[in-house]
């Protein structure tokens, strides 16, 4: 046996080829047929064709340029997302180093050394029976070549890697969750904004109508017209708006800080302009597809499955320990005393051997092991489950935001139509002295109610577009996860679990 080494190498195809003990993984089913079904103006429809679908880039549909910048800006700045990315770096690597553990390890040791023997050695003195032996000094020079390599018999390395691949994966559709959470509140907020600014013009004509207002009735307080009291009532109608308008100012402001933090940038010097909304504006259509698709389109729900599957193989790594541990070890180089014939044929030395690692007893470890993966597995299939009703439930909550917020803007509009045509008559019958100023305020009121609330349904159904976006998972698929799944040696498929060992797989129950 002149290459060892290279012999034993060229067995680790043949040594991998053993059984992965462990449940095979199965998705969970998860059975939302039974749930009552909406209205039939708003349940889910199937979407033919799809050109209106969302798209990665889906705020786009809104046709704001300002969203798209402010969009770009939080993809290219937000720290949570930079956060979630480092995480998937790590998952990656994580599963990488667990892929490693498929070769053999190599290690080159070389060393030299200079050794002054002791003539009064006991071991040298009793192999020399006694005779003296003069102290001496050698000199040794030591190449060698450990290897190093566990036979996964079992499917341990296997299993192990199948966890930190379906983690990495996990980890991938976590950050494309925060992408998608990111996104939506970017444009939340920024609707937010708009719709204050829509309070904020309606608000600031208030203002000046009051103004005005004021200005009419001290002028009748004068000429006899009207009372003191009528005069108060106006100065009180005005404070009132100017309040209002401060507080709306403040809330924007707080909102235009919140949307500076989603952009990755400084809230003191961030800005948005002031641009309201009008009051025709309605939200893009949105188709929502087959409810089966969902579990497609969400990237919540896939992390929940491959957290699943993550912890499905984790119950292989925890049974393979009842079983023996296989090991090769060896080593090829060379060992001299001199440094001129280190590579010589005579200084060659090798060894090679198997080792085995069996356990006995280990007072109902493994036991408990492998019970603790099961139990983090039932953990695991309970919160995909409810993942995944979770989503159902986003997307009908949404769908029926939207068809009750048309109800109440088609109301609103009426109302504050109507409003207006009411104060308009107050005042002219207040200015013709037939109603005290008492019906003004109250029909000024009931308009500027109408209108601030007419403003705010125009927002709610903007955000509430955002927020069926958002629940049917954005323009993200369940197939970006598998194209952006980590790429670990050796290189597999991404529906398979481990390396094909070419042996039906060891199945326990």
């Amino acid at each position: 046996m002149k290459h060892p080494l290279l012999l034993s190498l060229a067995l680790v195809p043949l040594l991998v080829a053993g059984c992965a003990v462990g449940p095979d993984y199965h998705r969970a089913e998860v059975d939302a047929a039974s749930a009552q079904p909406p209205p039939a103006d708003w349940q889910w429809q199937k979407a033919d064709p799809r050109d209106a679908a969302p798209r990665d880039d889906w705020w786009v549909l809104y046709g704001d340029p300002e969203l798209t910048r402010l969009e770009a800006l939080a993809t290219a700045q937000n720290q949570d997302l930079r956060s979630a990315i480092a995480r998937v770096d790590k998952a990656r690597a994580q599963a990488r180093l667990t892929g490693a553990s498929f070769f053999p390890s190599l290690s080159l040791e070389p060393a030299a050394a200079r050794e002054r023997l002791s003539g009064n050695n006991p071991q040298l003195a009793q192999a020399a029976r006694g005779q003296s032996i003069p102290p001496a000094t050698i000199n040794s020079f030591n190449v060698p070549v450990d290897l190093s390599y566990e036979i996964d018999l079992w499917g341990r390395v296997r299993r192990s890697f199948e966890s930190a691949r379906d983690e990495a994966q996990a980890a991938v559709a976590e950050t494309e969750n925060v992408l998608l959470t990111l996104h939506s509140d970017v444009a939340i907020d920024y609707f937010t904004l708009r719709e204050y600014d829509t309070e904020l013009a309606i608000l600031r004509q208030t203002v000046e109508t009051r103004k005005k207002s004021l200005d009419i009735t001290e002028k009748r307080v004068r000429a006899g017209r009207a009372t003191a009291v009528d005069f108060e009532q106006a100065k009180t109608e005005l404070a009132n708006s100017e309040a209002d308008l401060a507080e709306v100012a403040q809330n924007r402001a707080e909102t235009q800080n919140a949307l500076a933090v989603l952009c990755g940038a400084a809230a003191s010097g961030f800005a948005v302009s002031e641009s309201p909304l009008p009051a025709d504006l309605l939200p893009p259509a949105i188709p929502v597809g087959l409810p089966a698709t969902l579990l497609e389109r969400r990237p919540d729900v896939a992390r929940a499955e491959r957290t699943m599957a993550a912890r499905n193989a984790q119950i292989g790594v925890a049974y393979a320990a009842y079983f023996p541990k296989v090991s090769l070890t060896g080593q090829y180089g060379y060992l001299s005393a001199s440094a001129s014939n280190l590579f010589t044929k005579p200084s060659n030395i090798w060894s090679f051997g198997p080792s085995i690692d069996l356990p006995l007893f280990t007072g109902g470890q493994t036991t408990a092991q492998v019970k603790a993966a099961r139990a983090d597995y039932e953990g695991a299939v309970a919160d995909y489950r409810g993942t995944v009703l979770e989503a159902f439930r986003d997307v009908e909550d949404a769908l029926a935001r939207q068809h009750f917020l048309a109800e109440r803007a088609a109301a609103l509009g009426r109302s504050a139509e109507a409003a207006t045509k009411a104060r308009e008559f107050s005042e002219r019958r207040y200015r013709s002295g037939a109603v005290d100023y008492f019906e003004v305020t109250q029909s000024q009121r009931t308009e500027l109610a109408a209108r601030r609330a007419q403003a705010q349904v125009v927002g709610q159904r903007l955000y509430a577009g955002v927020r069926l976006i958002k629940a049917l998972g954005g323009g993200w698929n369940e197939a970006q996860l598998m194209a952006e799944a980590p790429a670990p040696y050796p290189v597999l498929p991404l529906d398979s679990k481990a390396p094909e060992p070419g042996v039906p797989v060891a199945k326990t129950e």
